[in-house]
């Protein structure tokens, strides 16, 4: 698990080492381990390392292969390495470091772009062939590593964040419209290959792209989700069967695959209370970490009745931290700061503050992320199954934040559009490769939304402190099982019937049968005292007045009754005008100063 970095110049110049080291730098704190360059020809790339497997120097970065002449940048895990390497050195490879890294170089001379088929896990990597003079960029299926990119004609720079294209200088920094519309109607999600910066996209999951030296691309999707019926007609029981032994499967491949101990976040609800279960007998004194806050509104703020129940059952070492509202609100501008995009969910925060105290005991986790967009797991989901009318009007009506027209009350006259946002999300309903109407909302929540929500905030804010979080419910094969399950099955008793069913036995029966939790913040749902008083200043601060995004008018109409602006998934429409603005203060205007 890394930060990485680097520039491909098309105009016959030598990449900017300077601009270089400043990006590299902005990537410190998702790998505190080591700092690496390379530079050959018209390619640099920068690495910093956060060592996990392989801790040796032969695993740094980037990992130059003299004698096949590629060199390497890699952010990510791969599970299945030891069986990649075992038939690299069959075909005649020989390997100098024990790492996942040097599978991916030997991987990608023996197959060549399609290398990345038989790749288990989440990563984001680039390769520069040097006889070739092109440069190979491929990110996992699910989105799970970040890679940005900004381009002009003269050159390519990409990294793992956005701030560290800013660091490297020369980006656009206007604000997209049409991202902006995304942003604020699919709750903080702008769909790859946009973001909300003008001069910066990022590579879809699931694709790749080559690019030449003097500045040819092509880009290809690997992989696609099959939201369809198996031919052969599997009993209730057959499903269940097949989710036990393949999340067995997953979690497996994401515990062994360290060489340093491996810990569980565990908030107390069933996705991590599951991986609990499943890791304890394997794991001598498993590290647990849960985190609470202070209630807000009437609105409990944490879920130690649970997490307490599944330590103890379980005897796992576990660690329980509880913080004050003031420590939020003191810790929110560095939150912030390591969002790659805004992200307006109340549980980043939360995930920021727990994996600094994590940090600071074990250097990789497990969490549940993925498990209710697998298997259907919130509440949003039955009522678009049992409304009526399009299909669009099904999804909008219980997941837009805001409908049109009070997007268009929200914004000023330059950053008015059309409705982008309904006509992207009807388009991606309406693929084939989908039999009923949830199977096409699951698939768009898994190969989209959820890339750009839960899966973004766990890579950006545990790696904020040098933590490696995986997410076993994200394995590729437990996915593509989900989505050929019946939706009717996955709905069933409130929602992912199949994970309770595979739990039922091995956890707590109260952890299985409670109502869905979340991972609540209620301070930044029920803004009072400090923290209102911090979002007025930010909406009627000089920057944000001269940003001339919002009208002053719809600014007000929140200000004057904050509670009554919640968003159908129970966000606040305040906090996440409020959030935007100060995204942009603390990571562009301060750059472009």
């Amino acid at each position: 698990m890394c930060g990485i970095c680097g520039e491909l110049r098309f105009d016959k110049s030598t990449p900017d080492m300077d601009a270089l080291r400043r990006m590299t730098a902005r990537l410190a704190r998702r790998g505190p381990d080591h700092e690496g360059y390379y530079h050959e020809g018209a390619l640099a790339f920068g690495h910093r390392r956060l060592a996990i497997i392989d801790l040796s120097a032969h695993a740094d970065q980037p990992m130059v292969d003299e004698e096949l002449q590629l060199a390497l940048v890699f952010n990510g895990t791969i599970y299945n390495y030891q069986e990649l390497r075992a038939e690299l050195v069959e075909l005649g490879y020989a390997f100098f470091s024990e790492g996942d890294s040097e599978v991916i170089l030997k991987a990608y001379h023996a197959w060549g772009d399609h290398c990345v088929t038989r790749l288990y896990g989440m990563f984001a990597f680039a390769i520069w062939d040097k006889r070739a003079q092109s440069l190979f960029f491929a990110r996992d299926r699910l989105g799970i590593k970040p890679l940005y990119y900004t381009q002009d004609e003269a050159r390519l720079r990409f990294a793992s964040t956005p701030q560290a294209l800013l660091a490297g200088g020369g980006v656009d920094v206007r604000l997209d419209p049409v991202a902006l519309h995304h942003h604020f109607t699919l709750h903080g999600a702008v769909p790859a290959p946009l973001t909300l910066l003008q001069g910066i996209k990022k590579l879809p999951p699931a694709h790749t792209l080559s690019l030449s030296a003097s500045g040819q691309m092509s880009q290809r999707c690997y992989w696609q989700l099959d939201a369809t019926r198996p031919a052969q007609t599997l009993s209730e029981q057959d499903w269940l069967s097949a989710t036990r032994i393949v999340l067995s499967r997953s979690v497996e491949r994401h515990r062994l695959a360290s060489d340093v101990p491996v810990g569980v976040l565990l908030s107390g609800g069933l996705d991590s209370s599951l991986l609990v279960g499943m890791l304890a007998s394997h794991v001598t004194e498993l590290n647990t970490f849960s985190i609470g806050f202070e209630e807000v509104a009437g609105e409990s703020a944490d879920e130690f009745e649970y997490s307490d129940l599944v330590a103890g059952h379980f005897k796992t070492r576990h660690h329980k931290y509880a913080l004050p509202n003031s420590d939020v609100l003191a810790r929110l501008p560095d939150a912030i700061l390591q969002m790659s995009e805004p992200m307006a969910s109340y549980d980043v925060t939360a995930f920021y503050l727990l994996s600094e105290q994590v940090s600071g005991e074990v250097h990789v986790v497990l969490a549940g992320q993925g498990a209710d967009e697998v298997f259907g797991g919130y509440f949003w989901y039955p009522r678009m199954d049992e409304a009526s009318g399009t299909p669009l009007e099904r999804f909008s009506r219980h997941y837009f934040d805001r409908d049109h027209a009070e997007y268009l009350e929200m914004v000023t006259e330059g950053y008015a559009v059309p409705d982008v946002t309904s006509a992207w999300v009807a388009s991606k309903l309406q693929q084939p490769g989908a039999d009923e109407f949830m199977d096409e909302v699951l698939r768009l929540d898994v190969t989209s939304l959820m890339v750009d929500d839960p899966v973004k905030r766990v890579d950006n804010m545990t790696m904020a402190w040098g933590l490696e979080a995986r997410v076993p419910f994200l394995d590729h094969e437990l996915v593509e099982l989900a989505a050929k399950m019946p939706p009717s099955l996955k709905l069933k008793e409130g929602g992912k019937f199949p994970l309770k069913a595979v739990a039922r036995g091995l956890i707590p029966d109260a952890v299985i049968d409670r109502a869905k939790g979340y991972f609540p913040v209620p301070a930044l749902k029920y803004l009072r005292g400090d923290f209102l008083e911090k979002i007025r200043s930010l909406l009627n601060s000089e920057a944000c007045i001269q940003r001339g995004l919002y009208r002053r008018s719809y600014v007000e109409k929140l200000l004057a009754d904050p509670d009554a602006g919640l968003t159908p998934l129970e966000g606040s429409k305040l906090w996440h005008l409020a959030l935007l603005e100060w995204w942009l203060q603390i990571n562009v205007d301060t750059t472009n100063s």
